[in-house]
């Protein structure tokens, strides 16, 4: 008799009906299959939108990864270089047709009304000389700010003008709009009330501190090594 068979009551190791351990089933891929992965390191210091995710509306900040925001007094310092770089050459080559600033003086010594003042700034050649430093202005500012970003002003202050979505520097496009809507009012229209308007703008404006120009633009300043 052949000693092969099993003993009674233990059935060979092939037998299909043999229970086995319990093995649990490969993984599927799915996410509950696996342990949750690391939190995310901490957002760098910008990359806090208005509303509590990354940037505006809960998306991702488009200022993460860039530099810091350019500081509001090195701002309007870096403005005004950039001012008096073309004011005073251009006032100099106005003096031989009368100056770009005509000043006349009441002959009974009183001081003129709001009325003399708007119909002298803007009557003879008072008006040419705007539209030629506007002219001046819109190109100085597209030039420099679509070559690098950086005027001269800003440079020396070591700010840049950078694409708020990507950080590039602007395109011919952007530059000369974020120019035009800077300069225009300024020089045509309401010069104290915009430079105010820009001025607050740039401390209180949130998250980006955007002046009016770089909203229309879709522009940020930002610090620069």
């Amino acid at each position: 008799m052949s000693n092969d068979q099993p003993t009674s009551g233990q059935p060979p190791e092939d037998d299909p009906f043999l229970k086995k351990p319990h093995e649990p089933p490969p993984s599927s891929g799915s996410p509950y299959d696996s342990a949750p992965p690391p939190p995310p390191p901490p957002r760098p210091p910008y990359d806090q939108g208005p509303y509590g995710g990354g940037g505006p509306y809960g998306g991702p900040d488009p200022l993460a990864g860039m530099p810091p925001l350019g500081e509001p007094g090195k701002r309007i310092l870096a403005r005004l270089i950039d001012f008096l770089i073309i004011s005073i050459p251009l006032y100099l080559i106005s003096l031989p047709w009368g100056g770009a600033v005509e000043v006349s003086n009441n002959n009974n010594g009183s001081s003129n009304d709001f009325g003399d003042v708007f119909n002298q700034t803007y009557s003879g050649h008072q008006m040419i000389w705007s539209l030629i430093g506007l002219v001046v202005y819109v190109a100085y500012d597209t030039y420099f700010t679509h070559k690098d970003g950086r005027t001269i002003g800003k440079r020396l202050l070591k700010l840049r003008v950078a694409m708020l979505n990507d950080g590039r520097v602007p395109d011919t496009g952007a530059a000369f709009l974020r120019a035009v809507v800077l300069w225009l009012p300024a020089l045509l229209c309401c010069p104290c009330l915009w430079w105010l308007i820009n001025i607050v703008l740039m401390f209180t404006d949130k998250p980006y501190r955007q002046g009016l120009q770089d909203k229309a633009a879709k522009t940020v300043v930002v610090q620069t090594n």
